[in-house]
């Protein structure tokens, strides 16, 4: 049976195990610091991807691949999700860190814009906009209380962070990680991130655990659900598509994150909130519809 059947339903599925993390880290912060959180996930990850890079036989990279993954995972990893777990556990609702770091597709078309020489339709512009604002009315105005809105300053830096490494980290991994095995390659990532995460935790963290049955089915989650699953599927995703394109998937998390807390946590979405679900909606379809002219790199004269 051919990939690309299946192939078209990763992203849905990548949007669905993606959103869970924001879920995830509300659930696992209370009872270990964030640093320390996720060093403990990476390890455990690593030895996961040990077992299915044995048990595929997947060919190592060189050691120039090696050191470009190491990249990816410092920003990919290290500075994305060590920045979303900080600024939740600063005081950061999990919706406002997926609004923030929702910002990425407009990120990503500006450093494209910038730095490479590409081009963006007008029609493309208009869906990352209606995105961008669907995503602010479902966080927003989506539900009742004003309190949601208050972050502090570290808060905002540690989110801002995260936008920073997840944007340039699906860039980085476009452009020079294409020959990498996905498994192999990954495994390196999230050993750069288990480094930077053990210095971190040593340096600003007690390193104590809460050892309840929340923190350790929470923490299986965020390894299986996402280290493994949702990773592969992104590294997939980006291999074989556009980098935008693939920026332009991150515009549902919110929207998906918000259902998820209505769900688990009692969070109301109200009418504006549906508004802005459907407007997240469109606007994804915008980007993404015509993939060939999504950012078309173009010649320098």
């Amino acid at each position: 049976m051919s990939s690309k059947p299946l192939m078209k339903l990763a992203p849905l599925v990548f949007v669905v195990l993606w959103s869970t993390g924001f879920i995830g880290s509300k659930y696992a912060v209370p009872y270990a610091e964030p640093f320390t959180i996720l060093a403990l996930r990476m390890y455990i990850s690593l030895l996961m991807f040990l077992l299915l890079i044995a048990h595929y036989r997947t060919k190592w990279p060189g050691w120039r691949g090696a050191k470009h993954s190491m990249v990816v995972g410092a920003m990919v990893h290290g500075a994305y999700l060590g920045g979303v777990f900080a600024a939740i556990k600063a005081g950061m609702p999990a919706g406002i860190a997926s609004l923030l770091v929702g910002l990425q597709p407009i990120l990503t078309a500006l450093f494209l814009w910038l730095g490479w020489g590409q081009r963006i339709s007008v029609t493309q512009i208009l869906g990352l906009l209606m995105g961008l604002a669907g995503v602010f009315l479902v966080l927003i105005y989506g539900k009742p209380g004003a309190a949601d809105l208050y972050f502090s300053t570290d808060a905002l830096l540690f989110s801002l962070m995260a936008l920073l490494g997840i944007t340039c980290g699906t860039l980085y991994q476009k452009h020079f990680c294409q020959d990498v095995e996905l498994l192999t390659g990954t495994f390196y990532q999230y050993l750069s991130t288990a480094l930077i995460m053990t210095l971190a935790a040593l340096v600003f963290e007690t390193r104590e655990i809460d050892w309840q049955l929340p923190f350790v089915l929470a923490v299986l989650w965020l390894v299986f659900g996402l280290s493994l699953t949702a990773i592969l599927l992104l590294m997939r995703l980006i291999k074989e598509g556009e980098a935008t394109k693939v920026a332009s998937y991150f515009y549902l998390t919110p929207a998906v994150t918000a259902l998820m807390a209505w769900g688990l946590f009692g969070e109301t979405v109200n009418e504006t909130g549906m508004i802005g679900i459907g407007l997240t909606a469109c606007g994804v379809y915008l980007v993404i519809r015509n993939p060939a002219l999504l950012f078309r790199r173009t010649e320098r004269r």
